[in-house]
């Protein structure tokens, strides 16, 4: 597993979380805000009137609510419970400051990419509508082979975006906070999940409707219970956020430090990870709705990343940040990924720039540990430290089979027989530690359960609506017998992913490098389609004055 993880790393450092990739993400942003007159803000006050209207007469399969839900529930997921915490579990508080400026320019991009692709939306063999980004690719750029490659690396995206994660994220939360099996966890979700699909896009948008809103009240009240409890540090969580921007984030209690780069790479791309601007998922939900114009369709997807990022993932990073959590120490099971022996005593004060320069690859004065670990009644005897989870773990104890190891255990360059666990006080991660950030408020240690259940329903949301975006790539490229051999690889692997046989930390860097895989076309195809969009914004504005 963790040559694995090392791999999926190294492409991922090419790709990714290479500078380039924010930075072009940004940038296409940054020029469709300007070209276009700042639509975020142009236009914000006629997506919500548009939201509600019920499109009778117009064709397509959902209205402007159910389109705009059903892609809500592609990006309102994991993203915003485990992603965020992921963000300021490496970049530190300043890496929720680049979550906004990319859900603000995301805002543009979504609206361009929601409106071409409803634009060039077409019927299939069915008498249904639907669209993509693949589909203005074909038509708009006369490019169909770019076209295919984004159909491909969008339906592989399903899996390593909208599927893996979600259920990795769903099964170890519900074991934390209910100790149920995760490999029970993944079995139920799994038939739940082939149960939904096998409906498509009708049955899809009518649950996602129903389940959006449910999901976003429940979090939103355990998040507020949680902020009114730590008020006095609220605003000193938004000070922090924005002095760290520029400079990084100096070690505090267990947390070792971040750099600016850190911040901005792993702001960008969860960013873009939680509301998916860019990507090109989103437009194949909102390609069905009823919408007259197709740049009305348009200023109802700019309500997208604003809930999904400005608020929701908001509200997330300030729960973590005003409660404390980021900064403290947990009991938790060591994941090999994340762990590694050193030689010496470390102390996080003195030698925590070389801590963070070992665990990135680069020169540091560390060195892995080899040779014979000697263990007694559980307690490591040589001199050394573990690592966990970018912290100095605390408490370390070595069970085998549930109990304390008493002998040896031979270890070379930190790699360790799977037969020993470790466990110790460490910082936590992901959706865990957002679980124990939402224990900090009015709710007590009964509020992680409101993290279990709003992730157990945004999750859910997220992997159906997924589904349906793998099932218009499947059959963009092989056709729409191919659909149903799609619909049971997406289960498989998400029982897969549920029941414990992949590392979190692999599921979550293999994400990475699929969102980026699919996002690159993407960018390019709407930079070329750019005088289309203004097109269809004049002929929209005509319209309307006629």
């Amino acid at each position: 597993m963790e040559t694995l993880n090392n791999y999926i790393l190294l492409v991922d450092s090419y790709f990714g979380s290479a500078a380039w990739f924010p930075l072009l993400l940004l940038s296409v942003g940054i020029f469709f805000t300007v070209y276009l007159g700042v639509p975020q803000f142009k236009y914000f006050p006629r997506g919500w009137r548009i939201l509600f209207s019920s499109g009778k007469g117009n064709e397509g399969q959902t209205s402007p609510f159910q389109a705009l839900t059903t892609a809500l529930s592609g990006t309102v997921g994991t993203g915003n419970i485990g992603g965020v915490a992921m963000a300021i579990f490496i970049g530190g508080p300043a890496a929720l400051f680049w979550m906004w400026i990319t859900a603000f320019l995301g805002m543009t991009t979504k609206f361009v990419e929601v409106s071409l692709s409803h634009a060039y939306r077409e019927k299939n063999n069915s008498g249904e509508i639907s669209g993509g980004p693949m589909i203005y690719m074909e038509k708009g750029l006369n490019m169909k082979w770019l076209g295919t490659i984004f159909a491909f690396s969008l339906l592989i995206s399903t899996f390593g975006s909208g599927n893996m994660p979600q259920i990795d994220n769903i099964s170890s939360t519900i074991e934390s906070s209910f100790g149920i099996d995760p490999l029970m966890t993944s079995i139920v979700m799994s038939l739940l999940v082939a149960l939904v699909i096998i409906g498509g896009i009708k049955r899809i948008s009518t649950i996602a409707a129903s389940i959006v809103p449910l999901m976003a009240f429940i979090y939103l009240i355990g998040g507020l219970s949680v902020l009114i409890f730590n008020y006095e540090n609220i605003i000193p969580s938004f000070q922090i956020i924005i002095l760290d921007v520029f400079e990084g984030t100096s070690v505090v209690g267990g947390f070792l430090g971040a750099s600016f780069s850190l911040a901005f790479t792993y702001g960008v791309a969860r960013g873009l990870y939680s509301n998916e601007a860019g990507q090109g998922s989103a437009p194949i939900a909102h390609a069905t709705s009823r919408t007259k114009h197709s740049v009305e369709e348009g200023f109802v997807s700019i309500l997208e990343p604003f809930i999904d990022t400005i608020i929701i993932c908001t509200l997330t990073g300030l729960v973590i940040l005003s409660s404390g959590v980021w900064t403290e120490k947990f009991k938790n099971s060591f994941e090999r990924t994340s762990m590694y022996v050193v030689n010496g005593s470390l102390d996080e004060a003195r030698d925590s720039k070389d801590i963070l320069n070992f665990l990135s690859g680069e020169n540091s004065s560390l060195k892995s540990f080899s040779g014979d670990l000697e263990i007694i009644s559980g307690k490591i005897q040589n001199k050394v430290t573990i690592l966990n989870n970018r912290s100095i773990a605390e408490e370390v104890s070595v069970n085998k089979n549930g109990f304390p190891y008493t002998g040896k255990i031979k270890i070379n360059n930190s790699e360790i027989d799977t037969n020993y666990q470790f466990v110790g006080k460490s910082l936590v991660k992901s959706a865990v530690l957002t679980s124990k950030a939402f224990n900090k408020g009015f709710f007590g240690s009964y509020g992680e359960y409101i993290v279990s259940i709003g992730l157990l329903l945004f999750a859910f949301s997220t992997v159906i609506t997924w589904a349906y975006y793998g099932d218009r790539c499947s059959a963009y490229l092989f056709g729409e017998s191919s659909i149903i051999y799609y619909r049971v690889l997406y289960i498989l692997a998400f029982f897969i992913a549920g029941s414990g046989y992949i590392d979190t930390e692999i599921i979550w860097n293999f994400a990475l490098i699929t969102v980026a895989a699919s996002t690159l076309p993407n960018l390019i195809s709407i930079f070329f389609l750019r005088k289309e969009m203004k097109s269809l914004i004049n002929s929209y504005n005509n319209k309307k004055n006629d």
